[in-house]
């Protein structure tokens, strides 16, 4: 989140685009992470669907907001 309103806060959507890349890869990066905690035991299955459910739809809108930035004229 942090990153999404620092790029919000740059003078271009180019920038802007950047930083939701960043956080788009974030993201991906905390999915990563809750396969480890389902292998480990710390969550169970249904807390991982429903945890990776959400961070699959925030990467989707982040893709979404980048191609439509990337795309603006």
């Amino acid at each position: 989140m942090a990153n999404i309103a620092e790029g919000f806060g740059r003078k271009s959507n180019k920038e802007f685009a950047n930083f939701l890349q960043v956080s788009r890869a974030s993201a991906m990066e905390v999915t990563s992470h809750l396969y480890v905690a389902l292998d480990q035991g710390y969550i169970t299955q249904e807390q991982f669907e429903t945890l990776y459910d959400g961070y699959d739809h925030v990467g989707k809108m982040l893709t979404k907001l980048i191609h439509h930035l990337q795309n603006k004229n």
